[in-house]
């Protein structure tokens, strides 16, 4: 006698597929502050790998190698990090000269506003005053939230180096408990889909240092010819927002646009940063980025732009970073499980063929008479 196979109608598949995304989004919610540093130093680890073998090939001892790694990557985002804060600190130094100019600037802007829309500049003011008042009482009540975020980042900042090690350290274990996991007959395709993630990564991460480096100096120089102060760290801050996809860009010329308002005479500079970053953008969008960064990752803007919501909604800044990344490896293991294929498929940029197209509607088209 033939067992026959449990057949579930299509509400039952539906609702078992919602509340298992369901369970697993509140586990990565809720399990946030394991899983974020846990991610990005595998990710790190993986970019890092490398470097550890070159090492390790030098006849250097593979926890030495490992040690000198994590030292040398660590210097120079501490050397980085000197750089731009030595430069916060100069700009920090000139704030209160900016705030008087902004202040003069908005009182022109009020009186301007009350003499062309017939509005007393009273109540301007006193908009003005509220608003600022409840922005100080949401201020000084997302203090001590602060300062747990402060807390719990600066427990992640230690533990994000000892999971790197211990990745690295323990990767041919890990390695091996994954070609353990899914048997001897899918060892091939297990090793392909394990080599092409790390090539993912790497080429990824470092394409998106390479672009942040080009676009820093690209910033720096543009701000520099049009005399616009503190260029290099308005140049440093506009590449490192511009890694968060379609929404740092933004953010990355409203500070030099704002700078350019209350340090120069005339407003025709807003205009001149506004064009010059336009033209910067269009070399990242069409030059750097397709044939540095997402050469190696396949993603459509579509799909781009809600994985890197979803990563801020989930897991805020932190997810915005990791969302392409995760995304791409997603992407990558779709594109080699034959199931999972047309899943890839979508999550890609790759435009069918418009003849295909037309054969599928005519097609249709057909059944429908």
């Amino acid at each position: 006698m033939t067992e026959e196979k449990l057949k579930l109608p299509l509400y039952a598949k539906a609702s078992i597929f919602f509340i298992g995304l369901f369970t697993f989004i509140m586990f990565l919610y809720i399990a946030k502050s394991i899983i974020v540093p846990l991610v990005f130093a595998t990710i790190l680890a993986i970019v890092l790998h490398p470097v550890v073998n070159f090492f390790v090939r030098l006849k250097i001892n593979r926890v030495v190698a490992i040690a000198i790694t994590l030292f040398l990557t660590f210097l120079i985002i501490f050397a980085f990090c000197a750089l731009l804060f030595s430069q916060a600190n100069r700009f920090s130094e000139s704030w209160p000269v900016l705030v008087d100019k902004f202040t003069g600037i908005l009182d022109k802007a009020i009186a301007w506003i009350s003499a062309n829309f017939d509005i007393k500049p009273q109540k301007i003011h006193v908009w003005i005053a509220k608003t600022t008042a409840d922005i100080i009482n949401l201020s000084s009540a997302a203090i001590g939230q602060t300062l747990v975020v402060l807390g719990s980042g600066l427990v992640i900042l230690f533990l994000i180096p000892v999971y790197i090690f211990l990745i690295l350290f323990y990767h041919p274990i890990l390695i091996e408990f994954i070609h353990r996991l899914f048997g001897t007959n899918n060892q091939s395709q297990v090793k392909e889909i394990v080599t092409q993630t790390k090539t993912v990564i790497q080429h990824y991460l470092i394409g998106l240092v390479i672009e942040a480096v080009l676009m820093a100096i690209m910033n720096t120089v543009a701000l520099w010819i049009l005399g616009i102060p503190y260029a290099i760290i308005l140049g440093v801050l506009g590449a490192l927002l511009n890694v968060i996809p379609y929404i740092g860009g933004l953010i990355a010329v409203a500070l030099p646009m704002a700078v350019a308002l209350v340090t120069k005479s005339t407003a025709w500079y807003l205009l001149y940063v506004m064009a010059i970053y336009y033209f910067i953008q269009l070399i990242d969008n069409n030059y750097i980025v397709p044939y540095i960064v997402a050469s190696k990752v396949k993603i459509n803007a579509l799909f781009s732009i809600i994985v890197v919501l979803a990563g801020n909604a989930l897991w805020g800044i932190p997810g915005m970073f990791l969302s392409i990344p995760i995304l791409a490896v997603v992407k990558l293991i779709c594109d080699h499980i034959e199931p999972l294929k047309p899943w890839g498929f979508l999550l890609g940029d790759t435009m069918p063929p418009l003849l295909k197209i037309k054969l599928i509607l005519n097609k249709a088209k057909n059944v429908s008479k």
